[in-house]
């Protein structure tokens, strides 16, 4: 008998991934963005690629290696033997979001390697994580003796003056000082799998609205959307990405979702008027 199999498409591959936050596999949905540019990319090939490096690192370390000198070694592997580090000189190619590239230019933005840095870290049992850190992504890795935040851009290792320079201007752009003094630890907590993603997913959702690429856009929202469910500004923002490709209908949609969920927000009366004009062009 004949099975009639029709493999998922990349959305649906994405939304079985990133279905429930136990387990959640972050270096293969993060890879998994990067087939809406290159459909034909094979996801299990990049992991198995992320498994050989780990597999070379491993071969590197004694197997009762302390933690700190895992940490020196995978540092010393990832960042200067290997190279990998931030596209300084074009940071808004969204390549830099794409695993399968960054793996083979070995640049990319601090967030694509930070995923690669912390699937390498966590195969080594170190304790790493991902940190959304104001205006920069960090990752962190507690030692026996305190924790150890990189910048995965240059493989920096941050001191806590240096960390507290990096906040200075966003707390005081935030009114976060003086009395309203936030602890440093506050903003080191170690960032959900989902939160990466969606923060990934974020980074190419704004060079695709300053490129005015809409269909992108549009393709990036599909994923955010799949990933927030609750995040009613995606819906805005696809509506509006819609509406500009001419999807009057869709756009209509998107943009009525939003106004029913977001009835507090302060463009509830210029969508209202948005979607007016939408269904007068539609009649």
């Amino acid at each position: 008998m004949l099975l009639n199999f029709t493999p998922p498409t990349p959305l649906e591959y994405f939304s079985a991934l990133v279905q429930s936050d136990d387990e959640f596999p972050l270096l293969e949905a993060a890879c998994s963005i990067a087939q809406d540019e290159y459909p034909d990319l094979d996801v299990q090939q990049v992991l198995g690629d992320v498994d050989q490096l780990l597999a070379r690192l491993k071969r590197r370390l004694p197997a009762d290696a302390a933690a700190l000198q895992r940490l020196r070694a995978l540092n010393q592997f990832f960042f200067r033997d290997l190279s990998f580090g931030g596209n300084v000189n074009d940071y808004c190619d969204p390549d830099n979001s794409y695993l399968n590239v960054v793996l083979r230019t070995r640049r990319g933005n601090q967030i694509a390697l930070a995923v690669l840095w912390i699937e390498l870290a966590q195969g080594l049992g170190l304790h790493a994580r991902g940190v959304c850190f104001p205006g920069h992504f960090m990752v962190k890795v507690n030692l026996p003796k305190g924790q150890v935040v990189i910048d995965p851009f240059t493989g920096q290792s941050l001191s806590r003056e240096e960390l507290e320079e990096r906040l200075e201007p966003y707390k005081r752009r935030s009114g976060l000082i003086d009395d309203f003094e936030v602890p440093l630890g506050l903003y080191l907590q170690a960032a959900p799998a989902r939160d990466i993603v969606a923060r990934m997913l974020r980074n190419l959702k704004e060079i695709h609205q300053s490129q005015e690429d809409w269909q992108r856009l549009i393709a990036v929202e599909d994923r955010l959307l799949v990933l927030l469910p609750d995040a009613w500004a995606e819906y805005r923002d696809r509506g509006l990405a819609h509406a500009e490709q001419g999807h009057s209908q869709l756009a209509v949609v998107d943009l009525e979702t939003y106004l029913v969920h977001a009835q507090d927000a302060l463009d509830i009366d210029s969508i209202a008027d948005r979607v007016a004009n939408l269904r007068r062009e539609k009649s």
